[in-house]
């Protein structure tokens, strides 16, 4: 089968690629850059876009069935937003898409993306939801409650300064998944008919308890306080007024850390603990 896979080399796109051609499909992967990942080589055909160029992605999807796209804003811009990227972009490459008379069409979002319409980096998922929604391509969106390296990476500068500010009493849970197994399910499910999977892994716990297990993997003595919620919105308004870029990030990141992100769907057997000892013990 022939598969358009948009955002192909960020982290859950490059898991999605080796899926895809691991289980024998014929792949065009598109980005704004290519890396080299092991053992793809010459596997797959690479296609160079902007989605926000409509003109850049004409005639990639052609002879496609499924088209999947991981793209989004995952970092501070003083450029882009959320809009121009989860949403807009997006519709660009479903407008596409539809025009080359592609029939299956995947959508990454964020669990719960439609209760936050403050918080841009979820809103403009709700938006694109809804847009597919209305398109009438066979869609399927994966709303997963976040990864195994994101969690790990905001922890790490804390854990070692020996210090972990959460906010609120870090009573808010998740059950993050590890991408090789996400990527598994959408390639397992990519041909459902007008789906939507919350997914997580199969574990969860408390922000507390994630921070606890980082200390102890890292073998640090590590003081766990909390921080009053109203303080990113203090850093998120300063932020705005710098013009930094990075008050989108710092809203999406409150709302991450005082809501429960619990997926009803849980897939995998990778083990967040697990993943934890190895990522602070060094191995």
């Amino acid at each position: 089968m022939k598969v358009v896979l948009a955002g192909a080399f960020g982290n859950l796109g490059a898991d999605i690629l080796k899926e895809l051609v691991k289980q024998g499909h014929e792949v065009v992967a598109a980005d704004l850059k290519e890396r080299e990942i092991e053992g793809l080589v010459g596997k797959y055909e690479f296609r160079q876009i902007n989605a926000m160029k409509p003109e850049t992605l004409k005639g990639i999807c052609d002879g496609c069935e499924v088209a999947i796209t991981t793209m989004g804003l995952t970092g501070a811009s003083k450029t882009l937003t959320a809009y121009d990227i989860d949403y807009q972009g997006n519709v660009n490459f479903m407008n596409e898409a539809k025009a080359a008379g592609v029939k299956y069409f995947n959508y990454i979002s964020v669990i719960r993306a439609d209760e936050a319409p403050k918080v841009p980096m979820l809103d403009a998922k709700a938006k694109m939801e809804v847009e597919l929604k209305k398109s009438g391509l066979t869609y399927v969106i994966y709303r997963p409650t976040g990864y195994f390296y994101d969690i790990a990476k905001v922890f790490k500068p804390m854990i070692e300064a020996g210090k972990v500010n959460l906010l609120g009493d870090g009573s808010c849970k998740c059950n993050v998944i590890d991408t090789p197994d996400f990527a598994e399910f959408i390639v397992k499910h990519m041909l459902d008919e007008n789906k939507t999977y919350s997914i997580g892994g199969k574990e969860t716990y408390t922000y507390k308890e994630i921070a606890t297990m980082c200390a102890e993997a890292a073998g640090k003595q590590v003081e766990i306080k909390s921080a009053p919620t109203w303080l990113f919105d203090v850093l998120a308004f300063i932020n705005k007024l710098n013009k930094s870029g990075k008050e989108a990030i710092i809203r999406f990141s409150k709302w991450t850390l005082t809501s429960d992100l619990v997926g009803d769907t849980v897939y995998g057997d990778a083990s967040f603990k697990e993943y934890i000892k190895n990522y602070f013990g060094g191995k």
